[in-house]
Parts: C-alpha cells; sequence; structure tokens
C-alpha cells in the first residue's frame, strides 16, 4: 500500500499514530474559546483582540496564525458601520478645530470627545451622549434621554463636572451639530473653563474617535440584541452596563499598552504617580 500511495513505511506508520491527535491549530481554537466564554461579549473580539487576550495569558503566536484558527472555527464577525444623526448648523460661528486629527493624549482629562447617536426601542428612540477621554479611551460621562435637544448635551456637561471637578482649560471636541453650537451649551462649556473644538462642517473624520466608539458599542452590542423589542429603559440597562461594566473595566483595547481595559490602566499610572505613604 506505501508503494500505492508512494509514502514511506515510516512515514505511514508515523501518520497512523498521530491522527487521532489534535492539531495545532485546534489546540489554539481550544484557547480562543476559553477566551470567549470568560465575558459574554468577548464573543465580538477579532483576530487582533484575540491575539493580545491569548499573549495575556502566555500563549504567543501571530495575528495570521490567530486569524485562521477563528476562521476555521466560523469565529470572525462582518463590520457593521452605524450612521450619524446630528445636523450641522451652518450659521454657527466658525470655531476652531483643535483636534485636528491627533486623537492621542498623554494626560487624563485634556482632550475629550463627544456626540449623539440614538437607538431604536420599542416606545421610541433612545439618544445616548457619551464622552470619550483621549488618554486612554475611557468613556468618562454618559447620558440617556428620549430627546436629542440640547439639554442632553448640557446635563452631560454637569456630570462631568459632578465626577472630575475642576476641568478648566480641558479642550471638548464635537461635530458642529445645532447642540454644540447653541447659545446654551457655549455658556456652560465658559462656565466650567472648558475649550471648545468643533469639527469641520461635514468633516465625520474630524470626530473619528468618537465614530469609532460608537461603532464598536453597535456592533459589539446593539445590533446583537433585539433593541425594537426593549423598552428604553431596558436598552438603557444594557448600554450602561456594556459601557461601565464592560467596555471600561475587562475590554481589551488594542490602542492601550498590552491590550489594557482604559479604567484599569488609568487607575495603574494614578497608582505610579501617587507618592508612597
Amino acid at each position: 500500500m506505501c508503494t500505492v500511495l508512494k509514502v514511506s513505511e515510516s512515514g505511514y506508520y508515523r501518520w497512523l499514530k498521530n491522527r487521532d491527535k489534535p492539531t495545532k491549530s485546534q489546540l489554539l481554537l481550544v484557547e480562543i474559546r476559553k477566551v470567549l466564554e470568560e465575558h459574554p461579549d468577548n464573543d465580538n473580539y477579532g483576530y487582533k483582540r484575540m491575539t493580545i487576550a491569548l499573549m495575556q495569558r502566555g500563549i504567543v503566536v501571530s495575528e495570521q496564525t490567530v486569524r485562521r484558527a477563528m476562521q476555521e472555527g466560523g469565529l470572525l464577525h462582518k463590520c457593521r458601520r452605524p450612521h450619524g444623526i446630528t445636523k450641522s448648523d451652518p450659521n454657527a460661528q466658525q470655531c476652531e478645530n483643535l483636534v485636528k486629527g491627533d486623537f492621542s493624549s498623554e494626560t487624563p482629562l485634556t482632550k475629550l470627545f463627544t456626540d449623539i447617536s440614538e437607538v431604536p426601542c420599542r416606545d421610541g428612540k433612545l439618544y445616548i451622549s457619551p464622552v470619550l477621554d483621549a488618554a486612554e479611551g475611557e468613556i468618562v460621562a454618559l447620558e440617556m434621554r428620549d430627546d436629542m435637544k440640547k439639554e442632553l448635551c448640557i446635563d452631560t456637561l454637569k456630570q462631568l463636572q459632578a465626577r472630575y471637578g475642576n476641568l478648566s482649560g480641558t479642550i471638548l471636541h464635537s461635530d458642529r451639530g445645532s447642540q454644540y453650537t447653541s447659545a446654551a451649551f457655549k455658556a456652560q462649556l465658559e462656565k466650567m473653563g472648558m475649550v471648545q473644538s468643533l469639527s469641520g462642517a461635514g468633516r465625520c473624520y474630524d470626530n473619528a474617535r468618537m465614530e469609532s466608539f460608537f461603532a464598536t458599542l453597535k456592533k459589539e452590542k446593539l445590533y446583537r440584541i433585539p433593541t425594537t423589542e426593549m423598552t428604553r429603559d431596558e436598552v438603557r440597562t444594557v448600554i450602561f452596563r456594556y459601557i461601565f461594566v464592560y467596555y471600561n473595566r475587562i475590554r481589551i483595547h488594542t490602542s492601550n499598552e498590552y491590550g489594557s481595559p482604559p479604567s484599569l490602566l488609568r487607575e495603574y499610572r494614578q497608582s505610579m504617580t501617587e507618592p508612597a505613604a
């Protein structure tokens, strides 16, 4: 038989001995599934985030190896992109774009991003207004309500002030939606000593960091649950838990050192700068 198949006798017996043993790819899939089972929302991990998760567990493999294994296991997802809802105010006073495409920051609470997004629910639309810190990618404030009037954004600012106190000199970047260019919103910014930065008209990429967060929230959570069959209060609870329990404190962030979750990275950095007792 070996002669007919043109294989060596030793090769045949080696194959016979190992044929029931799992391959390296199958063993890697076992470890990948362990990561996915650690939290329900981990099943959103793509191959890059999964590579970091495995590295944190002492399993060092290339991104392409992880990608192939996840593809074989049917664990890769297609991307869905949300659309924006705020409308630019053409009569708004032109305010400088202070960010200029630089979405990073070395110091917490010095450069923040915000925007509004909508979620369809059984009893109407829910509008969410988060604020993202450029330093670690942490969501530092979140307001949710049934309309997208300027008060939604103003109360988001008030929540920021209540949580973090003095924010004088902090840059807050948004698009040119009428909520952000309203006199009342600008007055609240001035009262807090914050500096406003606005995207160019019709330039969604000027606020790409915030758009990226909304894309993550929707594709990883909201697109995967029947929000149109849930009440606003039920969806509020889902969003709050995803952001403040999972996104900020558990989810791997590829832009952070070692994939650290934002809140944990901020707490670690604070502990390193605080004087020893």
